[in-house]
This record gives structure tokens, sequence and C-alpha cells, in this order.
């Protein structure tokens, strides 16, 4: 038995090495992005000075991950990409982090062409395939409200990515269901869609089989607007970009892990499901956020194994 509900300070591939094997059975994170963010801690990913030490190194990582998943298991990461050039126009900065702000290092992000995108989440899924990841999805994140961008020769960036990746072809999942109108359910029932098509992997599908009484299989585009959490470091993805990756990928009463816990949203979704959680962050100062968001879901006697 695992000890779980719990948060692990320290460095994530440290502290995944002393997980047992396949004993998680889902992993909801977003890493750090390379080159934009410096959250004032010795030893953190992001800062590194060429794009392929960054994602050698988060590749390094998931291979821990890939390790302490279940055969059955599932994985997602949330990633956004970043701009060639240096980072230090400001968006370092952590607001939140006193140590962050002074002595602000600069992450040069000269391994690609100034002004130019540099791939990080497409370079980091292709790396994860080549080390035996299946990536069944590339979703998009569509951010209705995201933060206008001062820029004038392109166009502002409204959504990231969430990689949803298994270890094995077979594997526990829900499936979720998305409304649609009433006409296309009338079309369906009656035979108005074709009888046959040609489904994503070539095979005849049946009219009629392309919808439930739920809905249709819910699709790759999400519509999720940004909400703030006050006192979270300002890297925090919504509660409602983690509540369908955990639904779909991990059973009641399974093990969801974070390792780059943050404020702790991984861990929140976790419990409101009647999931356990363990969660690995480097940054001290982010568990104690955690471990105060987390308390009104823990019973007292599981808030003392918060570290």
């Amino acid at each position: 038995m695992i000890k779980t509900n719990i948060i692990l300070q320290g460095d994530a591939l440290t502290e995944l090495k002393k997980l047992p094997d396949e004993c998680i059975n889902c992993c909801m994170t977003s890493p750090p992005y390379w080159a934009l963010r410096d959250y004032g801690v010795k030893g953190q990913l992001g800062l590194e000075k060429d794009f392929n030490e960054y994602i050698n190194k988060l590749c390094n990582i998931f291979d821990e991950v890939k390790r302490v998943l279940r055969k059955d298991g599932t994985c997602w990461v949330n990633m956004g990409d970043t701009y060639g050039g240096t980072g230090d126009k400001g968006d370092l900065k952590d607001p939140k982090n006193k140590e962050g702000r002074n002595g602000q290092k600069k992450a040069l992000n000269k391994s690609a062409t100034a002004k130019s995108l540099c791939m990080i989440p497409e370079r980091f899924a292709i790396e994860m395939i080549n080390r035996g990841w299946i990536l069944r999805n590339k979703i998009i994140w569509y951010k209705r409200n995201a933060m206008p961008c001062p820029v004038k020769d392109r166009f502002t960036v409204d959504y990231e990515m969430l990689f949803f990746f298994t270890k094995s072809k077979k594997y526990w999942f829900e499936t979720q269901y998305e409304s649609v109108k009433t006409e296309t359910i009338s079309r369906n029932k009656y035979g108005l869609i074709p009888k046959k098509r040609v489904g994503a992997c070539g095979t005849d599908r049946k009219a009629g089989s392309f919808m439930s009484n739920k809905g249709r299989n819910k699709r790759a585009v999400w519509d999720i607007p940004l909400k703030g959490f006050r006192e979270a470091h300002f890297a925090t993805y919504p509660e409602s970009l983690c509540e369908i990756p955990i639904k779909s990928g991990c059973p009641i009463g399974g093990i969801v892990l974070d390792p780059f816990f943050g404020s702790g949203t991984t861990g929140v979704v976790a419990l409101k499901q009647k999931k356990k959680f363990i969660g690995i962050e480097l940054n001290n100062s982010y568990c104690d956020i955690a471990k105060k968001r987390l308390e009104p879901y823990l019973s007292q006697k599981k808030i003392g194994d918060l570290v």
C-alpha cells in the first residue's frame, strides 16, 4: 500500500523514483513551460538555455511516470508554447514569488529562431512517442477569455495543448458525451444520416452508431475559460480542465498523480470525484498554498498526512 492524498515536497524525478511500479491510475499535470517563468526555486524546470535540454529533462520525468502508471493507466499533459528570442520582457516574473522577482534569471531561448514559435508541445509529444508512449488525442484547450496581447504583427494566441497518452493499447476509459441539436438526433434515428460512413480508423460505421441517448462522443476542442485562484501562483490551470481527463481516465477510488502539483488543482478535482491523489511540488510555498486549499476536502485524520 502506498500513502495517498499527500504532497511530496521535492524534485519530481527524485520523488517519482521513490514510488513503486504500476501504482498510479492516472496522471494529470501541467509542467513548467519552457523559457516563460522563473519561480525562484533552485533546480526548477523550464529555464534551460536550449529547448532540447528541456524536452530531454521533461521526458526523463515522464519515463518515471510511465513506470509508476498502471498498464491500464492514462496520462494527460497540458502544455503551452514559447516564441524564440529572449524571455526577459517581464513575463517571467511570478508576482507571488519575491525570490523570483529579485535576481531574475533570463531564460534565453536562443535555440530557436527569434520571433518564431518553438513548437515545444509538438517536440514533447514526438519525443514521448519515441519513448514508447501512445498518443491517443491532441486536445485543443480554447480559452475564450484569454488575456489581451499587445503584439501588432501576429494574432493573439487563445489556446493551449492537452495531450492524452497511454502506456498500453488497452486502458481504463469512461466515454464522455456532449449535447447535440435535436434535429441531429432525429436525422440519426431515422437514417437520414448516411447508412455507412468511414470512421477515423477506416472502418464502416452504421447509421445510429454515432450517438447515444447521452449525446455524441466528446470532441477534441474544449471551450474552457480561464478562472483565477487568488492565492495560487499565476500559472494555475482551471479545475474545469482537469475534470474531464480525471473523470474519463481514472476510476472511482483510483489514484491521480500530478508531478508538478503547484497550487493543488489536480488534487482538488480528484477528491471531488471520490478519487485519491499524490502531488509532487518543488516549491515549498506552493505546497503551503495547496495544503490550505485541500484541507476542506479532507478529513482531519488525512490532513495530517499532508506535507
